[in-house]
């Protein structure tokens, strides 16, 4: 029986992996071992970093609109409140859309709240 040789299918394995390392600084990008190493820690971090960007996000649309909820004289958690007892189902990347771009139905939002406040407490 012939004796199986592995050189096309570990030149391809390791031409995928060089390619997956293109612009890698120095070895990382030229050496396989090296290569290889780098490219699942990068795997490693592109997992992570997914859900961070979630977080990172949802963290600054509240800055959003706490600013801009401040500007109009309510706390950010009073006009969440008040959304939520209006029944108002925005989420916070609209809210903070509308903070920054139509100021007006942000105002109009934040009376809403204010109304809220008024006849519950």
């Amino acid at each position: 029986m012939a004796k199986i040789k592995h050189s096309v299918a570990t030149r391809k394995r390791k031409k995928k992996m060089l390619k997956r390392a293109k612009g890698f600084w120095g070895d990382r990008s030229k050496q396989y071992r090296q290569a290889r190493r780098a490219v699942m820690h990068a795997l490693v971090y592109a997992y992570r970093d997914r859900r961070m960007r979630k977080r990172e996000f949802r963290r600054l649309w509240i800055a959003r609109i706490n600013a801009a909820c401040r500007s109009l004289g309510i706390t950010y958690s009073a006009f969440i409140k008040g959304l939520k007892n209006s029944k108002i189902g925005l989420d916070r990347k609209m809210l903070a859309d509308l903070a920054a771009q139509d100021a007006q139905a942000f105002k109009k939002l934040v009376e809403i709240c204010k109304g809220q406040k008024n006849n519950k407490g």
